[in-house]
């Protein structure tokens, strides 16, 4: 029998009976002594490990047969995390996938060393920036990027929080930015990309995705957290789509900001995002507005970088509260291989000077 396994860390003087309570809630949820004796053994979740921590905590190890997740990432997400995520001081701190497991996953279509390829960039970081703030029109944001694009920002993607609101409608945002961009590419002999965000009804996503690429985008940004991640594995497996992939973290701050419940950061920012397919996974940098700890941030960085059975390698991209003045000692933190996204610092004072002082520090990687 193949088998994945999920560890968890468990803050209960009672480890023995919730550890009993999530091998059967996550698998069969079904009285296991009425199931027949095959269930019992090869269906039902087996405790390999329960050791006691310090602090009343203890660190339970499950192994999992492959069938049950039926080799799609829907049922694998709602065994790491479906009812369990309703029992009090539980956290998912580990996954270890089985290689065949893995191997159904495509992941990523461009990983780190496609989009130096896709961006023509050897060594250096790549440098994002987002379009802000919501309420102005599609035209403005539009001259906003053409700034970018003369800087040399390389992408240039949607605030998350931009939709379909009445001022910048998605269709009209798209047409316009992607068109600004790429004529600006062409002015100034650069290779800036657009990224609209696809944050848009169920029902209209993936063909938004594909009119965003006939539209002229060089990428696209999803947030799983509330299109869903298989949404976004959808649209990296569509070849009609074929853009490079930016994961946004909206909406997933409740799996893992609690010290005792939830999933650990790395596991949701990196493992989940290169399952379903993002090649650039956004999160909070230390030091910024967030409270993300640098432990935090190494540990989500290093699992978008490590092996996960023939799955591409993904590129972090520390955000929020960015600045200039900032970015060398970050570079030194997280490395080249980083997508450095900086928003709204940029915008105090001179938009260009500063947009051009950010590729200036970046260049001198480059050589």
């Amino acid at each position: 029998m193949s088998t994945f396994r999920i560890s968890y860390e468990l803050n209960t003087d009672s480890a023995k009976e919730v550890a009993e309570a999530i091998r059967v809630e996550q698998t069969i949820e079904f009285p296991i002594e009425l199931a027949p004796t095959w269930i019992q053994n090869e269906v039902v979740g087996q405790v390999v490990n329960l050791n006691s921590l310090a602090n009343n905590r203890s660190l339970l190890e499950i192994d999992y047969n492959v069938g049950i997740t039926g080799n799609e990432l829907p049922q694998l997400l709602n065994v790491l995390w479906g009812n369990v995520s309703m029992f009090p001081d539980v956290r998912v701190v580990d996954i270890e996938l089985e290689q065949d497991q893995l191997a159904v996953f495509k992941g990523p279509r461009f990983g780190i060393s496609g989009l130096r390829e896709y961006f023509g960039i050897k060594n250096r970081p790549i440098l994002a920036t987002a379009l802000k703030p919501m309420g102005l029109s599609a035209k403005e944001m539009a001259q906003i990027a053409v700034v970018m694009v003369e800087a040399g920002i390389d992408l240039i993607k949607d605030d998350h929080s931009l939709a379909n609101q009445p001022w910048a409608l998605w269709e009209d945002r798209v047409k316009i930015i992607a068109s600004a961009v790429n004529e600006a590419n062409e002015k100034f002999g650069t290779k800036s990309v657009y990224a609209p965000s696809v944050n848009l009804p169920a029902d209209q996503i993936i063909d938004s995705a594909i009119r965003a690429a006939q539209l002229g985008s060089g990428a696209l940004m999803v947030l799983p957290g509330v299109s869903g991640f298989d949404t976004m594995r959808a649209i990296a497996d569509n070849d009609e789509i074929a853009l490079p992939i930016m994961s946004h973290p909206s909406m997933l701050g409740s799996h893992f900001m609690s010290k005792n419940h939830g999933i650990n950061h790395e596991i949701v920012l990196a493992t989940l995002m290169r399952l379903a397919g993002a090649d650039i996974s956004v999160f909070p940098n230390y030091g910024g507005r967030f409270s993300f700890s640098k432990d935090e941030c190494t540990k989500i960085a290093d699992t978008c970088r490590s092996q996960l059975g023939e799955i591409k390698t993904i590129w972090p991209s520390p955000g929020g509260g960015m600045t200039i003045e900032r970015i060398s000692e970050i570079i030194n933190f997280f490395g080249n291989d980083t997508v450095f996204l900086i928003g709204g610092a940029l915008h105090r004072g001179n938009l260009l000077e500063n947009a051009k002082s950010l590729r200036n520090i970046v260049d001198k990687i480059e050589g």
